[in-house]
């Protein structure tokens, strides 16, 4: 059980979105809940509070009468519950109220104290509300997929429940669930924020690492295959450059490869002096996507690194408006709930998780075309040549995929189309920088799955088992419970699935 009293951390949200343990509100949360609370409603009441007596956006010049404020909440509530296209996954949607609920606990935003409970119920009891991909532009936050979330912990809406989409209401009543009591600017406070964008993110980085991790052991396995040299990843090479990353994925790649009988030593074959070839048989330099594993890698560690801190700080702080605080007695008007961080980041997270994906697709050419490798067969075919077809179908796949990926890796953080007459002037698209980002990550999975099932039968061909480092041999072990010897051509695409399902989890 996670107890939400200090800062999140990204293993905070594997323990809650992926473990599926619970979250317990700490009682000192509460409390500041409640004195935030509190003292807005006594603030508010002989002030102009925007979205407490006003309309909201460019309606903001309209005051609302005492009598229409709760009602208000739920017509922003309502009217705004207008997203469309596919709903959004239970991971990235149960990061999302984490993140929306982490933040209204910080005591900065005036809500009732029953919006934690019902929040934490929500994440407690396994209820995913109906939020869909397409709505928000990411400037006043995520307002329409908050909205359906808010439309949730009013009662109303749709959520899935034990593996069926069902009425909120009926759900409610099933677990003895209250809706939220809507008092003061519950509505506005729950949608104006950067909660979804944030956690679709954090749930894009958590899946990126693991696709970091497998596109690292590939490259070590694939160095294996072709026993290249060891001085591209060694210490004396990678330190004379001075990027973090860099010298990580050396690092790693000395580590993974430390038992490895295949990996040669150039003074042991080309500083010995016995090289007296005027054309050399083997290769004196790998190809660059072997060779310049490190200095690839390097950035996408940097990049998933830098990603995390962002959206980390971006889940620890009040990211709605008005502020309340209530140290200096005094609501302050503003824009935390504007994306550009995240956006930033995700169209960050998407080019380096593109260039690795494109990395992956390369050594996987590598591989298939034995006029490179010079030692395989096509297509690293271990049938009959002409009539068998090995790996060649699922190329296809593969390149088609890492394609997608280039084009979708255009950024969207400058891509700003006013609305909202004009009110929002210049928006993030945060939350649609953190989809796109999502599928990119996904790809990614695809096209290493293929790539570790030929990797898998190059080692077949060549009958390098026992020569492979300890790491390879594990790894080439697991994937041949998933997938047989393929030597008569076999439907290929649950092969692929299985793969890809096993690299994620």
């Amino acid at each position: 059980m996670l107890a939400l009293k200090n800062e999140l951390k990204l293993e905070d949200f594997y323990s809650i979105v992926f473990d599926k343990n619970s979250v317990k509100v700490d009682e000192q949360v509460v409390e500041r809940v409640e004195e935030s609370y509190k003292f807005l409603k006594s603030f508010s009441e002989d002030k102009v509070i925007y979205g407490v007596n006003t309309g909201f956006g460019p309606m903001a010049q309209y005051k609302i009468e005492d009598s229409d404020r709760i009602q208000l909440q739920y017509n922003l509530i309502r009217s705004h519950s207008s997203g469309t296209g596919t709903p959004l996954d239970a991971k990235s949607t149960k990061a999302a109220i984490l993140a929306r609920l982490n933040t209204l606990s910080l005591g900065r935003s005036g809500v009732h104290p029953s919006v934690i409970r019902v929040m934490s119920d929500l994440i407690n009891k396994d209820i995913i509300p109906l939020i869909y991909e397409h709505g928000g532009v990411g400037a006043s936050g995520d307002l329409v997929q908050l909205a359906h979330l808010a439309l949730v912990l009013i009662g109303e809406g749709e959520v899935f429940y034990k593996g069926e989409r069902k009425a909120t209401k009926e759900v409610f009543e099933l677990e003895n669930i209250q809706p939220i009591e809507v008092k003061l600017r519950e509505g506005l406070a729950l949608m104006n924020g950067t909660s979804v964008m944030t956690g679709i993110g954090i749930v894009n980085t958590i899946y990126a690492k693991k696709a970091f991790d497998w596109s690292v052991k590939a490259s070590c396995a694939i160095n294996e295959i072709v026993s290249a040299y060891n001085d591209h990843f060694s210490v004396e090479l990678n330190n004379a450059k001075r990027h973090k990353g860099q010298i990580k994925v050396a690092e790693k790649m000395r580590e993974l490869l430390s038992d490895s009988n295949l990996i040669k030593k150039r003074e042991e074959h080309l500083y010995n002096g016995g090289n007296k070839e005027e054309v050399f048989k083997e290769k004196v330099q790998e190809y660059y996507s072997l060779r310049c594993v490190p200095q690839i890698l390097g950035p996408v560690y940097d990049t998933i690194n830098n990603v995390e801190s962002v959206l980390i700080d971006e889940v620890n702080s009040a990211n709605d408006n008005p502020i309340v605080d209530v140290e200096s007695k005094n609501v302050y008007h503003g824009g935390n709930f504007h994306g550009d961080y995240v956006s930033l980041e995700m169209d960050k997270l998407k080019i380096a998780i593109t260039k690795m994906t494109m990395l992956v697709e390369r050594q996987l050419n590598y591989l298939l075309n034995s006029r490179l490798n010079d030692i395989l067969t096509p297509f690293v075919n271990l049938g009959k040549l002409g009539l068998n077809f090995g790996m060649q179908g699922a190329q296809f796949t593969a390149t088609s995929t890492t394609a997608e990926s280039q084009t979708l890796s255009n950024p969207m953080y400058v891509h700003s189309i006013p609305n909202n007459n004009d009110n929002q002037d210049i928006v993030s698209m945060g939350t649609n920088a953190a989809l796109i980002t999502k599928k990119i990550v996904d790809n990614a999975f695809e096209v290493l799955s293929i790539q570790l099932i030929t990797i898998i039968q190059a080692i077949e061909y060549l009958k390098i088992q026992d020569k492979l480092s300890s790491s390879t041999k594990k790894l080439y072990e697991e994937l041949r419970t998933l997938v047989p010897v393929l030597v008569e051509d076999e439907i290929m695409y649950p092969y692929i699935q299985e793969v890809k399902e096993f690299l994620k989890k």
